[in-house]
């Protein structure tokens, strides 16, 4: 069942149902109409796009850290890179968050990235943990090292796992470069 917390629609659904339920009311009991019949289906819209708006969801701040980590890549800034990692982070060639850190001072260097754009994201959401599989585009600024080493542009597909902290907010524990222009890759190879 859809989440009235993720998307109002199925609030406004019901708003069109009320609203048929005063349209009928109105026309049975044509002596007892009122004005404020009218705000009972603005009022259950309302409450959808309210709790939309108000409560933020798991998958919603899965979705703020993705965007977050793509634009602060895109901008080079290992600060806000680090602000989003676990601090037991841990993946198969990083032994710690430092150590990524540390990489990604080396190799954001300005100027590294000129754009990059998610393509395609597969989140898979079983709490307090989350894997997100996504596919980017990155377009490398031309005196970049991979794009004097490699090429200008590259599909890059990236698995992420990201747990839930005791603040609700979600950070990830593990990053893995799966494919490069749709060839296998790991973190050696970047």
């Amino acid at each position: 069942m859809w989440s009235v917390f993720e998307q109002p629609w199925t609030l406004v659904g019901a708003a069109v149902i009320v609203l048929f339920g005063v349209l009928t009311f109105r026309s049975v009991w044509s002596e007892k109409q009122k004005w404020w019949q009218w705000l009972l289906p603005i009022g259950v819209a309302g409450l959808g796009f309210g709790l939309d708006y108000a409560v933020a969801t798991d998958l919603e701040k899965i979705n703020r850290v993705l965007k977050a980590g793509i634009q602060a890549v895109q901008e080079e800034d290992c600060a806000a890179i680090a602000r989003l990692l676990a601090a037991d982070y841990e993946d198969s060639h990083h032994r710690n968050k430092q150590s990524l850190v540390s990489r990604c001072r080396a190799r954001l260097t300005p100027p590294a990235v000129e754009k990059v754009k998610k393509l395609s994201a597969v989140i898979d959401l079983t709490a307090p943990t989350a894997r997100v599989t996504f596919t980017l585009f990155m377009r490398f600024d031309k005196d970049s090292y991979w794009a004097t080493s490699y090429k200008k542009v590259a599909l890059v597909k990236v698995q992420l796992r990201l747990r839930k902290q005791f603040d609700a907010n979600w950070l990830i524990t593990r990053a893995e470069v799966l494919e490069v222009d749709k060839m296998s890759v790991s973190w050696s190879a970047t």
